[in-house]
């Protein structure tokens, strides 16, 4: 549910993906078990950090963004106050330029066009239902810890409001585990937020009152043993995002499980390893240097990943729905307690990714052409009943099933991405669905996102993106950083 990210040569939990909809500007993805597991992120700037850098370094003075859910065409402005170096605050200011152009429309001085127009855009500019206001309060407490609280008022939509998250970060914690082996450094997450803003796999946002966590996990490594603890609580209700109380709506769907209110303890273990089938030899220019230093080496090689999840769920959140269409509910091994409001669930899980890149990103023109794919076995017990039965009917001389190959099928995601001038590059993600049972339509695309890319040579490896997802209609600029 990522928007644009290489997720395949890192870490194999899920990253929040990117939506305009919020001054935030982050959804998490539902929990889905095995995957994904907590509070996993990718390295990046909060929002009113990537404002303030498009202000000062990229002659950005207002950043659109566009969301229907968000009432349309955005426009955000960031004002940083003068603290010390260990402190950031910043007043985020978000205007509604689609809803302005709605009202002035509609006056009807403005219609006639009478001498008062600067007048009635002035009133207008002036209403307060336009603006949607973001504090931010990011402390570093040490080189290690940081203290993140974000507070977000809406006057344009009274059903937003408000919208607050405070989170403690401590990252590089030296800690061993002499059981077994010796872990890396890990980071640790603290978070409450409310209301909880999550996307699921078709694309819906729910809102969750008060979602809190914390979350123990061991750095992503090159290769490698890697483990994650995570401790989730939901308490309230979850709807619709945007979605009026006092307004009767027929739900075709209930929400989520996993947002229902409850206490969940998730814990899991991965092995990853990379082999490098080709990587090229070709000396770099020495008069340039690449636009991005992790896409300067031309290469193809191959990543998998396997692990297990085990998760402990107790109140309304531990109740799991089988696989849909899945006859046999075969999703790993469960088991559901309703005497005591408590369920226990297991899986493995498992993924394989092919990268191939050509150029070394140096060039003015056409240096880089990228490709990825990922292949995801989230469930691992029914991949191992789906390939067992369709041995033993290949062996029996039978024809297997299609529920049988179904089962077999990974969720599969590609991404292609292509230099056209200096550091600007045209990028496309999207997933590929496998439905068997469809015979004439077995393959079917989802969550396409196409992109603009602009690498910032300076910063040795960091971008503006503008990307546009045209299933939600959303459009979003934005600031990465250390991303292959």
């Amino acid at each position: 549910m990522n928007r644009l990210r290489w997720v395949g040569e890192g870490d194999i939990w899920e990253l929040d993906m990117s939506t305009p909809i919020t001054l935030e500007a982050t959804a998490r993805a539902v929990s889905n078990d095995p995957l994904p597991l907590g509070l996993s992120r990718g390295t990046r700037l909060s929002r009113p950090k990537q404002a303030e850098f498009f202000h000062r370094f990229m002659a950005t003075p207002l950043i659109p963004s566009f969301s229907p859910l968000a009432g349309g065409l955005s426009l955000q402005k960031v004002l940083t106050f003068p603290f010390p170096n260990n402190w950031f605050v910043s007043l985020l200011g978000q205007f509604d330029v689609h809803r302005f152009v709605s009202e002035v429309k509609k006056t009807e001085a403005f219609v006639r066009g009478s001498a008062s127009r600067l007048n009635t855009l002035g009133k207008h500019l002036k209403d307060k239902s336009l603006y949607a206001l973001g504090f931010c309060s990011e402390l570093l407490l040490t080189p290690e810890d940081t203290l993140l609280l974000t507070y977000d008022t809406y006057k344009c939509d009274p059903n937003k409001n408000p919208r607050a998250k405070a989170v403690f970060n401590h990252k590089a914690i030296p800690f061993d585990c002499y059981i077994f082996f010796q872990f890396p450094l890990h980071t640790l997450t603290a978070e409450a937020v409310w209301p909880g803003l999550y996307v699921d796999k078709d694309g819906e946002y729910w809102d969750v009152p008060l979602s809190m966590a914390i979350d123990l996990a061991s750095l992503p490594a090159e290769s490698g043993l890697s483990y994650h603890l995570c401790l989730h609580h939901h308490s309230g209700r979850p709807k619709k995002f945007n979605c009026d109380d006092d307004v009767e709506v027929e739900v075709e769907a209930p929400p989520p499980a996993s947002l229902l209110p409850g206490l969940s303890l998730k814990s899991a273990v991965s092995y990853r390893a990379n082999m490098d089938l080709w990587r090229g030899i070709t000396p770099k220019l020495e008069a340039c240097k690449p636009y991005d230093i992790f896409l300067s080496s031309p290469h193809v090689s191959v990543s998998g990943i396997i692990g297990s999840v085990m998760t402990a769920a107790f109140g309304e959140n531990s109740i799991r729905t089988k696989l849909e269409k899945d006859s046999e509910g075969v999703g790993g091994f469960s088991l559901h307690l309703p005497s005591v409001n408590s369920g226990f669930m297991a899986d493995a899980l498992g993924r394989a990714s092919l990268t191939a890149q050509y150029g070394s990103f140096q060039k003015l023109f056409f240096d880089l052409t990228r490709f990825h794919a990922r292949l995801d076995f989230p469930h691992g017990l029914r991949f191992l009943t789906g390939a067992t039965s369709v041995a033993q009917e290949l062996l029996n001389s039978r024809q297997p099933s299609l529920e049988a190959f179904q089962r077999i099928c990974p969720e599969v995601a590609v991404s292609l991405q292509q230099q056209i001038v200096g550091p600007f590059s045209l990028r496309a993600e999207s997933g590929i669905r496998i439905d068997l049972k469809n015979g004439s339509n077995p393959l079917t695309i989802h969550n396409t996102v196409f992109a603009v890319e602009y690498a910032l040579q300076v910063l040795a490896s960091a971008k503006a993106v503008a990307w546009y997802s045209p299933k939600q209609r959303e459009f979003m600029i934005e600031l990465r950083f250390y991303e292959t």
